[in-house]
């Protein structure tokens, strides 16, 4: 498949957390598109973790964009010069107080390619063990929560998760873990 040409670029936002540029592109047709709008991010973690006595780790949170608590799995920012397997490892442990014997990728995602450059990267946590408290940042306000399987696929079943990256998480490992039938 033939790929557009970036004839210009500019960008509108550049902030910590909102980057915004608009591209002129030409479509292998010959097509000019005048204004085509990215959303620049850094790459995501997002962990499914399951504990030494097989309870999975859930958090809920406040998220300000849609005004809710959220309940979702652990999952935060790839810092610049940190692999995906290192910031998954720190942000759970910050997050849930966790360590865990063994860290296997499930699946890399994109969460929007029509508008967004970045990716997700999944992973799937066993053998957690609580070694900490929680090491949250200024604006976190999480709490842990843990679920046996049963009570797992009961909430995914309920829809009550409203991140869908995390939602397709929960079913890749679901799937690895030979949970899902």
């Amino acid at each position: 498949m033939l790929h557009w040409e970036t004839l210009s670029s500019e960008y509108l936002v550049q902030a910590p957390w909102a980057v915004l540029r608009k591209d002129v592109c030409r479509m292998p047709n010959g097509h000019v598109v005048p204004e085509y709008y990215v959303l620049e991010y850094p790459d995501w973690v997002n962990m499914v973790a399951l504990t030494a006595d097989n309870q999975f780790i859930l958090v809920k949170q406040y998220r300000h964009g849609v005004a809710q608590d959220v309940l979702e799995i652990p999952g935060g920012v790839i810092d610049p010069g940190e692999d995906a397997p290192t910031a998954a490892t720190r942000e759970m442990l910050e997050e849930t107080g966790y360590q865990f014997d063994t860290i296997e990728e499930l699946a890399t995602l994109f969460p929007n390619p029509a508008t967004a450059n970045n990716r997700t990267y999944t992973y799937l946590f066993t053998g957690g063990v609580k070694v900490q408290e929680q090491d949250l940042d200024e604006q976190e306000d999480i709490e842990v929560l843990l679920v046996s399987p049963e009570e797992l696929k009961q909430l995914l079943i309920g829809n009550q998760f409203g991140q869908a990256l995390h939602t397709a998480a929960l079913f890749y490992a679901l799937m690895h873990l030979g949970l899902l039938k």
